[in-house]
C-alpha cells in the first residue's frame, strides 16, 4: 500500500496563498492520476485538482484560476499551488491515488 504524507496547511488570511504538497512512498507514476480533494464537515467531497500520468491536468469549478497542480517526479511530488484563497477555501485537504489517500491537511482562511 503505498502512503500519501500532505503538507504545507494552515492558517492564512483572506487572499493569501497556500502550497500544499503530497509526497508519496512511491513513484507518482506508478499511479494513473493523482489529485487534490478537500472536504467540510456536511458537505460532499469535491475534486480541487487533478494531474494524470501523462500530465494532463483537471481543476474543479470552484478553484480555477486560482490554483495550479505541479508535480516533481524526483521527489515523488505532487504539489497545489493556492492563491488568493477566500473562507470558503476552508476545508481539509486530502491528497489521492487511486485507492490510496493521504490523512489529509487542514486549511483554514480567516475573513
Amino acid at each position: 500500500q503505498v502512503q500519501l504524507v500532505e503538507s504545507g496547511g494552515g492558517t492564512v488570511q483572506a487572499g493569501g496563498s497556500l502550497r500544499l504538497s503530497c509526497t508519496a512512498s512511491g513513484s507518482i507514476l506508478s499511479f494513473a492520476a493523482m489529485g487534490w480533494f478537500r472536504q467540510t464537515l456536511g458537505k460532499q467531497r469535491e475534486l480541487v485538482a487533478g494531474i494524470t500520468r501523462g500530465g494532463l491536468k483537471n481543476y474543479g469549478d470552484a478553484v480555477k484560476g486560482r490554483v495550479a497542480i505541479s508535480r516533481d517526479l524526483d521527489k515523488n511530488t505532487v504539489y497545489l499551488q493556492m492563491n488568493n484563497l477566500q473562507p470558503d477555501d476552508t476545508a481539509v485537504y486530502y491528497c489521492g491515488a487511486g485507492e490510496d489517500r493521504g490523512q489529509g491537511i487542514q486549511v483554514t482562511v480567516s475573513s
